[in-house]
């Protein structure tokens, strides 16, 4: 996988964040969201660039039940598990800041931090299993 700057430079600024007062919070929010959306958009790009170059039947199997081996079938699943779970804890951290931002909490901001670095951390996993799975010929 090649170096995705923007994801670790992402998750460093949450970590810092992690210890952020509320006043410093609504100072660098632009910051942080600006920062969190690169990373999201590159990790999607790279997840994509790989599922591009999967085998057909695997692409298939992956957008939707066909007529594939159960072997294809049980790995497109498991990629699927895999990008769904980086994908919802996303969702997740962005409903927590958002409410972070509503209730001035810092509390909320330190746990969408932490659900923010989790989900690029599962993100970047999937991102492996999916350039794992672009050699595999299923029979």
């Amino acid at each position: 996988m090649k170096k995705l700057i923007e994801v670790n430079e992402a998750k460093a600024l949450m970590t810092e964040a992690i210890d952020w007062s509320v006043i410093k919070w609504l100072s660098e929010k632009k910051r942080v969201r600006k920062a969190a959306d690169k990373a999201n958009a590159l990790l999607d790009c790279v997840e994509k660039e790989a599922q591009d170059s999967w085998s057909e039947e695997l692409k298939e199997a992956y957008a939707k039940p066909g007529a594939a081996t159960p072997e294809t079938k049980h790995l497109a699943m498991k990629l699927k598990e895999a990008h769904d779970a980086a994908i919802n804890l996303r969702m997740q951290a962005e409903e927590t800041f958002d409410k972070a931002e509503r209730r001035l909490s810092t509390a909320l901001a330190r746990e969408g931090c932490h659900q923010a670095i989790k989900g690029w951390e599962l993100h970047l996993e999937a991102i492996r299993r999916a350039e794992a799975a672009i050699g595999v010929r299923q029979s």
